[in-house]
């Protein structure tokens, strides 16, 4: 029971109002939007009365700066006037009495008028019923501080028509919102697809010169309706045949989206009332670069980046939908999460997924040129989807030490695969893999290495990845005489290399060319990274790490005792110049790995390039001074002088 001692809360109209502009709706843009859906609301109420009455929404522009907007709807007596606008958030209860669902409305009429405040300094509507036609028509004037006034108009005034007419006069420093050529844009870009005949007055042009006159009695002198809806959405209009189609859904992506798609997908899920058509697009995109499709509900624009409607995977396409049985957030620019949004989603991930599917397996110029755009997708897609994931394998190109192959080709040719996981490792092994005729997979790019390892998973006898053996077992041993003669200058070489936690080792392989390379061990990195964490921890943590240690297995800087300069350096006494020129070796190798160079390793290699370059300069005055000069105790040319 209503306590009647209890009173009604009293509304900040300005604070409602900024509640609406700074945390609901993305801007006052979206002012046009909720007065065509107070509009449409309207004529489908009507509609429901008599089936056969006009659906007309205009808006016209006045040259005082204020904006009118007439629909031929069902109008309001005095008594809905007062339930719908003087109630700041109260539902209508024109449900109840036209025995109609909220899901035949867009919107909220209350809400949707008061959000044009954002606008505008006062708000008038003047209404005739078309449930009582015989009733007088009625004016509410609401006002930016909250009060408002509603009157019945004489009987013997001007004949209205069955309808609505609101009329917004600007707030201070908005008036550019009501300016023609804004509402015009904004009309079109909201109410493209709305199913009445929705048009705005603008000048006349060359352009709108042949526009017919409406229906409703025409424009001012001077000015001409320029229609912005259609009567039927773009993918569901009948074509002579699918080659128009196809053309006309490529000029609606055109001028939508921007793009000349690649290809389209049709899209459908009764379950939801949607209907649309996913643009493949004709240019890459980084994951994650996309996912934000054009969305309509009940053909009314709900937003141009509406976000969440496919998964992750399927960033190569746009979306553009229109939907009967989906929900808005409260801003009407998103959609609202709920079992019948998640079954959509799926609905149309598999829509997208059949097509891709279908198009890959069809070795058609069309396949060629979605792998080759939308190589990254696939891979996405086969991250999760086990049958891309077969199909992956026999269309996607992969790097590899035998030139560019799918792994079914690699497979074939070498009866397993064997992959780097990273760039830096596939960069380090590459030339002497190549040289010795082993097939590597570069798995270092986008989803490759994650990928890769689900193969690996499932055929693990199949594919697997690069262990340092793998290489190791090709670089052929020296023979015994020549590793005795080397004995002392490798032994020399591994006390310069032990201080940077590497080991030398002394092997023959191809190419001649490659002096070096750097062989690692992914657990002995592990292991490393570990040390070093623990003599930077404390005491406690130092303890919990050492339980995870163990013996770091050391890189090996491996010198290719085929290559002349490796034998030159080896024959070179032990001193300076065979530090800095090991040293400078092993930075090479790093750098032929694709590592960084750390600040120790940039140290290595100029201190190292400093000595070589005075040994070299040193040499060079010597050669140059001969040796009488030598013996004589300087160069020639001061001898003489």
């Amino acid at each position: 029971m209503t306590d009647p001692a209890a009173q009604a809360f009293q509304v900040d109209l300005h604070g409602v109002v900024d509640l609406l502009a700074r945390h609901l709706y993305s801007g006052p843009r979206v002012y046009v939007r909720e007065l065509l859906q107070n509009g449409v609301d309207a004529i489908t109420a009507r509609r429901a009365l008599d089936p056969d009455a006009p659906a007309t929404v205009r808006l016209r522009p006045l040259a005082d700066g204020s904006l009118l907007v007439v629909d031929s709807g069902v109008g309001l007596t005095r008594a809905e006037a007062e339930e719908l606008l003087a109630t700041v958030g109260r539902s209508s209860k024109r449900d109840l009495d036209l025995g109609l669902g909220r899901e035949e409305f867009l919107g909220q009429f209350g809400i949707g008028l008061l959000s044009a405040f954002m606008v505008a300094d006062e708000i008038e509507l003047v209404s005739r019923s078309a449930r009582e036609p015989d009733a007088p028509a009625v004016r509410w004037r609401g006002h930016a501080d909250g009060s408002y006034d509603l009157v019945e108009l004489p009987a013997d005034g001007p004949a209205l028509p069955v309808g609505s007419t609101v009329r917004l006069r600007p707030r201070r420093d908005m008036e550019h919102w009501l300016a023609g050529e804004t509402v015009a844009a904004l009309a079109a870009e909201f109410g493209s697809l709305l199913p009445v005949d929705l048009a705005v007055e603008v000048p006349l042009s060359g352009a709108d010169a042949a526009a017919p006159p409406p229906a409703d009695g025409g424009p001012r002198p001077g000015h001409v309706w320029r229609r912005v809806s259609a009567p039927d959405l773009p993918w569901a209009r009948t074509y002579p045949d699918e080659a128009a189609r196809s053309r006309a859904l490529v000029r609606y992506c055109e001028t939508t989206f921007g793009f000349t798609p690649l290809a389209h997908v049709d899209l459908e899920v009764p379950l939801a009332g949607v209907t649309g058509v996913a643009f493949v697009l004709p240019a890459a995109v980084p994951p994650g670069g996309g996912g934000s499709h054009r969305v309509s509900l009940k053909r009314m624009l709900l937003g141009t980046r509406v976000e969440g409607l496919l998964p992750d995977w399927a960033f190569f396409v746009r979306c553009a939908i229109d939907a009967t049985g989906l929900r808005p957030t409260a801003s009407r620019e998103q959609l609202y999460t709920d079992e019948v949004l998640l079954a959509t989603q799926e609905a149309l991930a598999g829509a997208v997924r059949d097509w891709t599917l279908t198009t890959l397996e069809s070795s058609t110029t069309l396949a060629q040129q979605f792998v080759a755009t939308h190589h990254l997708a696939v891979r996405s897609l086969a991250l999760t989807d086990d049958t891309m994931l077969d199909l992956a394998s026999r269309i996607l190109p992969y790097e590899t030490t035998d030139g560019t192959l799918t792994l079914a080709e690699v497979a074939a040719e070498h009866g397993r695969v064997v992959y780097a996981p990273t760039l830096e490792e596939y960069k380090r092994i590459a030339p002497v893999a190549r040289a010795q005729g082993i097939a590597v997979v570069n798995a270092g790019y986008v989803y490759d290495a994650d990928l890769l390892a689900r193969y690996a998973r499932r055929s693990p006898g199949e594919v697997r990845p690069l262990g340092a053996g793998d290489i190791a077992q090709v670089l052929g041993t020296v023979t015994p005489e020549r590793e005795l003669a080397t004995l002392d200058a490798v032994r020399a070489g591994g006390d310069v290399l032990r201080p940077l936690d590497t080991d030398l080792v002394l092997r023959t392989f191809e190419p001649a060319s490659l002096p070096a390379v750097l062989l690692h061990d992914r657990d002995g990195d592990h292991q490393r990274d570990l040390q070093a964490a623990m003599s930077e921890a404390d005491d406690v943590w130092s303890d919990v790490l050492a339980g995870f240690a163990a013996p770091a297995a050391a890189r090996q800087l491996v010198l290719n005792d085929a290559s002349p300069l490796v034998r030159d350096l080896l024959a070179a006494p032990v001193g300076e110049v065979f530090t800095a020129g090991l040293r400078s070796l092993y930075v090479s190798a790093l750098l032929l790995a694709g590592e960084p160079l750390r600040a120790r390793e940039s140290e290595l290699m100029t201190g190292s390039m400093s000595v070589l370059l005075r040994a070299g300069l040193d040499g060079g005055r010597r050669a140059a001074a001969g040796p009488d000069d030598e013996a004589a105790g300087g160069p020639a040319g001061e001898e003489r002088a």
